[in-house]
């Protein structure tokens, strides 16, 4: 089962819940054994977000998956504390060496039409 990796570089708020919600749904589908979401460049999170990751975690553990939320920016790390869902999001505190990632604001277009962000599918041996 693939590992998936997602960095989600603007607010994950409301108003781009659905498009998230999208790219979301379509990994999910892929069956991983683990959803890795890096928030470091995101500074926002609502309300709708949180319960939008609470239900990819529940998804996810439903099939034997993890969900971790790497590197949450401070403002984000002190909500998850506050509402105590560190440890039922898997949060980590800093990123794990990876490939030098596409500059940022990179725009590309898939299936799924135009998505703001970078993405990156890894097999379980990695």
């Amino acid at each position: 089962m693939p590992r998936v990796e997602l960095d989600i570089v603007e607010d994950l708020d409301l108003p781009n819940l659905s498009e998230v919600g999208a790219v979301l749904d379509r990994v999910l589908s892929l069956q991983p054994a683990e959803v890795v979401i890096d928030l470091s460049e995101c500074r926002h999170i609502d309300a709708a977000a949180i319960g939008l990751l609470l239900d990819i975690q529940r998804r996810l553990s439903r099939g034997g998956g993890v969900l971790t939320l790497r590197a949450p920016h401070p403002r984000i790390r002190r909500i998850l504390d506050i509402a105590h869902l560190n440890e039922a999001l898997g949060t980590v505190a800093s990123p794990s060496p990876s490939p030098s990632p596409p500059p940022r604001g990179r725009t590309s277009v898939g299936p799924l039409g135009t998505v703001r962000g970078r993405a990156r599918v890894t097999t379980a041996a990695s």
